[in-house]
Order: C-alpha cells, then structure tokens, then sequence
C-alpha cells in the first residue's frame, strides 16, 4: 500500500510540473516595468513612457498594459491611449485601450483589498533583431486630473512560433 501512495504522488507532481511547463511554453518575457502616477492624481496631458533595450531576436511580441488602481477611482473604466514607435526605423503605431475596471455594481473586477491589478492584452507586434520601443502613454478620460491610478505597466512577451 505504502509504494501506491508513491506512484501516486510521483504521477501527481510529474503531472503538475508538466501543467507548469505547458503553461510557461509559447510566451517569454522580455520587457516587464511600471511607471508610478503622481500621488495627487494623474494629469491627462502627463505621458507615462517607457524604452525597451534591443531585441535580441526577431519575432512576434505580445504587449499588455498592467493597471493598479485604489478604491479613489472615480470611473468604471480607464481609456488609455497608446503610441508606440519602433526604433530606429522611426514606425508609429497608435492604439486606444478602453481598459474595464469596476462593473455596474462598484465591485472591482481585478484581484486585491486596497489597491487592485488588472492585465489588459494592448497588440500583437513584429520586431527584427536590434530594434527596440518608445511607447508613451496617457488617460484619455473627462478630468484633467484623475485620482485613484498608482501605477501603469508594460508588459513584452516573445512569442513562440
């Protein structure tokens, strides 16, 4: 009996490293920051950017735009707008992102207490070898200033053809 719960555990944890493996398999990170918005509110002309070093490979990259926001957020959803700018060659690419935050009964639709986190897929991109990103970013929303967003991120994963 005892050499059973063996087998069974050793197929259990052979199973779960071959789920985690199938899970990680197709994507890679390459590109994972996030910027900090002003404490008093984030103003709709101030740009988030960032500035992705070289791409060692060619290939397809997924982007996504990470979201953390508090309970001071006034609105059901966020419009980002997204400028991408492929360097050196100088291609600009620009997106509008309308990023679902809370439903119509004020419950935060992202995981968290005080401050929650949302990952919202932005595009799909080609990049050759040695070519690398400017992408700026601001709110696209009816206040000026808009409180309740701590900090806005990028994320860059290599696909895996």
């Amino acid at each position: 009996m005892p050499k059973r719960e063996l087998n069974t555990r050793h197929v259990a944890g052979v199973l779960l490293v071959g789920l985690l493996l199938l899970a990680a398999c197709g994507r890679e990170t390459v590109y994972y920051h996030y910027e900090t918005t002003p404490r008093l509110g984030w103003e709709k002309n101030d740009s988030l950017t960032y500035n992705t070093a070289p791409f060692m490979q060619g290939g397809l990259y997924a982007e996504d735009i990470g979201i953390r926001i508090t309970n001071d957020f006034p609105f059901t959803q966020l419009v980002l707008v997204v400028e991408q700018t492929i360097l050196p060659k100088g291609d600009v690419q620009r997106d509008t992102l309308v990023c679902r935050l809370i439903d119509e009964q004020g419950n935060t639709l992202g995981p968290g207490v005080d401050h929650y986190q949302y990952m919202f897929p932005l595009s799909t991109i080609t990049l050759q070898e040695n070519e690398r990103l400017h992408v700026a970013l601001w709110h696209n929303m009816k206040r000026e200033i808009l409180p309740g967003i701590t900090d806005i991120g990028l994320r860059i994963d290599r696909k895996e053809p």
